[in-house]
């Protein structure tokens, strides 16, 4: 096990059932705020910043899915969490579906937001790694918030444009490219059938990078999965519309 022990953040109700949000690439746990009271009103809240990002250490690469895994059951482990509900997007949700594969007991139900069980081509991955660790974050930190949000929506709030292209140009280089090789080499697709636990997938209607296509794979691959399709909204769906997304997590994870 190759696990660090990753920055986290507690909230909510402390005697509520825990649940653990994971963020995207080039975010931090801060990507959740939009949707926190709303969870915090029904569970007890684990927000933690993926290895490289945030207030996380940054261990020299490479990493791989597992790697991201494991932190998440050392951290689990470290606040004697047994069994929790997952929530990620993008590349937290890939640490989710391999999560819930490899450790079943560990995960009670799951949510899957704009996110893939394989994204090609891997070699658009490293060179965007390769781009990182040249120039820095700071180079492709307008590409990515462009994919995040739908053009009228950054056109309507120029705040929140700037202030997400500074939080990806503040992620580390090296954890950024670290975790941009992860989902390069990475296929879930094998990983989706051992999936058990009753899944969401919810897409950004408007998604380019991943679009509704690869979340109604991913239900349709698990044991129990269904599709939510949110409109207006790209590959932070959960930012873009928390309204929609932050019922719609809550409910999922308190059905029974």
């Amino acid at each position: 096990m190759n696990a660090i022990d990753v920055h986290h953040v507690l909230s909510g109700r402390p005697d509520g059932p825990v649940v653990v949000l994971s963020n995207s690439l080039g975010a931090t746990h801060a990507m959740w705020d939009e949707n926190l009271a709303g969870v915090e009103r029904h569970f007890r809240v684990v927000r933690y910043d993926t290895r490289g990002h945030g207030r996380s250490p940054v261990r020299p690469g490479p990493y791989s899915i597992d790697d991201l895994t494991d932190d998440v059951v050392a951290l689990l482990d470290r606040l004697d969490v047994q069994r929790a509900h997952f929530v990620g997007l993008s590349l937290g949700g890939m640490t989710g579906m391999r999560l819930a594969a490899r450790h079943p007991e560990r995960v009670d139900r799951l949510v899957l937001l704009c996110t893939g069980a394989h994204l090609t081509p891997s070699s658009a991955w490293h060179d965007r790694a390769a781009t990182v660790r040249a120039h820095g974050t700071q180079a492709v930190a307008e590409a990515v918030v462009a994919r995040w949000f739908t053009p009228g929506f950054l056109e309507a709030n120029p705040g929140v444009k700037a202030t997400c292209e500074a939080t990806v140009a503040a992620i580390p280089d090296e954890g950024y490219a670290g975790c941009c090789e992860v989902i390069a080499a990475m296929d879930l697709r094998t990983d989706l059938p051992a999936i058990t636990a009753p899944t969401l997938a919810i897409a950004g209607a408007d998604d380019p990078a991943t679009p509704p296509s690869y979340l109604e794979a991913i239900a349709d691959a698990v044991q129990d999965g269904r599709l939510l399709v949110v409109p207006d909204s790209a590959h932070l769906a959960n930012a873009q519309q928390p309204a929609i997304v932050t019922r719609a997590i809550v409910d999922h994870l308190q059905a029974t």
